[in-house]
């Protein structure tokens, strides 16, 4: 799900590149919308299914409204848990569900439209995004 460019600045609160993909991820992402991501230096154990990845910039975490851009693919975040911002600063951790809920149901969920995750691939970039300002959609230009 692509969505259209934003006229507005933007602030990256989070910017990382996607070092490997686990070999489950592909199954999280098209039978169960999910995306779970962890740095690096994560343990080994967890590698199968998570995307890896190198953050370059790791000053907040999502709220809701910000967008999420994962490999050139641009997702607004819908909802998010409690500890998402802890996580992904200090772990490098979060998880995706792509519900279309509009609250986290653990603390650690960032909600995304159905549908809407993409599968990353190595070299990928991936980064929180806040508008700096109201962001035109589709419907504002009709």
């Amino acid at each position: 799900m692509t969505t259209p460019e934003v006229t507005v600045e933007e602030q990256v609160l989070y910017s990382s590149t996607v070092t490997a993909v686990g070999e489950q991820v592909g199954m999280f992402v098209s039978d169960h919308g999910i995306l779970v991501l962890f740095g690096a230096d994560s343990p080994a154990e967890l590698h199968d299914f998570s995307a890896l990845h190198e953050p370059t910039v790791a000053s907040a975490g999502p709220r809701p409204g910000d967008v999420v851009e994962l490999g050139g693919t641009r997702i607004p975040v819908l909802a998010v848990g409690a500890v998402v911002e802890a996580n992904l600063v200090n772990l490098g951790h979060i998880d995706f569900k792509a519900n279309g809920a509009t609250e986290a149901d653990m603390p650690g969920d960032c909600n995304l439209p159905v549908g809407s995750l993409v599968l990353p691939q190595p070299g990928d970039t991936f980064r929180i995004l806040r508008p700096a300002g109201p962001v035109a959609t589709p419907e504002d230009a009709s």
